[in-house]
């Protein structure tokens, strides 16, 4: 089991595994590898500057090599993810949330296993490649809230993240902002890349995933978030994720 996960080994791909008792936080950090940051208990929180991913089990975080990132444990985390060379490549240049397969998640937790300096001919270096492989076929998942780099909408995107609701409407953000109706929705989908309505449903979810792991029942949430009913907020929730709210963040 590799506890530094940037330590120097002369091997491509390297195992990685630790145990994170809840609440804890790693402050901002890069490493030289990219990491596939994969939470075989609990959830994970990983923030950049440029955006926030939110990853129960059966999904994991990509975050690119050389890129400052902060990670928050939401219960008893366990990962059991892979360090991955800069020249191996990876899912690119950006961070994203994919989903781990049984075979993936089988896979990672092997690998956490694997001395630092295994036989790149014998099996352990079978089980890395195949692990890149499996990686780079993995789905990517919409859980990504990207920030704003023009810093007055920045500041309200953060701001909105502590206490996101589906209610707090378009007019009520140009307004804000001392803009029209127009030209706010072409800057935030400049800034974001997602309109408002998609960014505003990205920034719920990522809070109702980490409310939900920290035991909140569905209706609490639903009601917190602004949802008319927690009929409503599951009907969003299957929609996007493809599996109701109950059922997502439950162990496999």
């Amino acid at each position: 089991m590799l506890n530094d996960p940037d330590v120097e080994v002369p091997r491509a791909v390297v195992g990685v595994g630790n145990d994170y008792p809840p609440s804890f936080e790693l402050a901002l950090h890069s490493h030289r590898r990219g990491q596939f940051l994969h939470a075989a208990s609990g959830v994970i929180a990983v923030s950049t500057a440029q955006g926030a991913w939110v990853s129960p089990p059966q999904r994991a975080v990509w975050i690119p090599p050389e890129t400052p990132h902060a990670v928050r444990m939401i219960g008893h985390v366990a990962t059991r993810s892979v360090m991955i060379d800069p020249a191996i490549g990876g899912l690119g240049p950006e961070c994203r949330v994919v989903g781990v397969s049984p075979l993936l998640d089988a896979l990672l937790g092997d690998a956490a296993g694997i001395p630092l300096e295994y036989d790149e001919d014998g099996r352990d270096g079978l089980v890395m490649r195949l692990i890149v492989a499996e990686i780079a076929r993995a789905p990517v998942i919409p859980l990504a809230v990207p920030f704003p780099s023009q810093f007055a909408l920045a500041a309200r995107c953060h701001a909105f993240m502590e206490d996101p609701s589906v209610k707090s409407g378009v007019d009520e953000w140009a307004a804000a902002l001392r803009l029209n109706r127009r030209s706010f929705t072409r800057m935030f989908r400049r800034e974001t890349g997602m309109s408002f309505a998609e960014w505003r449903r990205q920034a719920c979810l990522a809070m109702a995933l980490q409310r939900l792991v920290a035991g909140a029942s569905v209706t609490e949430i639903a009601f917190d978030l602004g949802y008319d009913s927690p009929a409503s907020f599951s009907t969003m929730f299957r929609r996007v994720l493809g599996v109701a709210p109950s059922q997502y963040v439950r162990p496999a």
